[in-house]
């Protein structure tokens, strides 16, 4: 008597619907930077240490292990340290592909963090690129990142590869 599950081959996908619901609770670091993106500003904190500035800070430097107390606010420019051109479509998606997702180091600040970049041909894009936010409507901005649309190149020169190498 055949088993009629090898008859058929192994299992190789699965669909099912599947979710996962949470809540997200931010500490004071996180509530300081979220708060500053609700009003169109970028806020780090300082480590009293090493000096680097953390955005979004999470209320201690990872490096020397102490609080991160001093307030920053950073500007609204920074550097493309590294880059993904995106071409495969998925599920729900909002935004026309290809596009582009950079890792974003703000001016001031000693941490990137993930930003959609727009305004520029996927061709043209490249480490480096000196770019600046694009806020929503000053009536939508949230205590979210979805208050930053986006990031454009700024016209600034290139930033020299030895200022942003050890972000990469």
């Amino acid at each position: 008597m055949a088993d009629e599950t090898t008859d058929q081959g192994p299992v190789t996908t699965l669909a099912t619907p599947i979710r996962l619901d949470f809540d997200f609770t931010p500490g004071v670091a996180q509530s300081k930077f979220l708060r500053g993106l609700e009003r169109g500003e970028f806020h780090g904190q300082r480590c009293s240490v090493c000096g680097k500035v953390y955005v979004p800070s999470r209320g201690s430097c990872p490096t020397d292990g102490v609080p991160t107390t001093e307030d920053v606010l950073l500007g609204n420019a920074g550097t493309v340290t590294t880059y993904c051109v995106v071409n495969v479509p998925f599920a729900g998606q909002s935004i026309e592909i290809p596009y582009i997702c950079a890792q974003i180091l703000l001016d001031g600040a000693n941490l990137s963090f993930m930003g959609l970049l727009q305004e520029i041909p996927t061709d043209q894009i490249r480490m480096g690129m000196r770019v600046e936010a694009v806020w929503v409507d000053e009536s939508d901005l949230t205590p979210s990142l979805a208050s930053v649309r986006y990031f454009r190149p700024n016209g600034e020169p290139d930033a020299d590869y030895d200022t942003y190498k050890e972000y990469l």
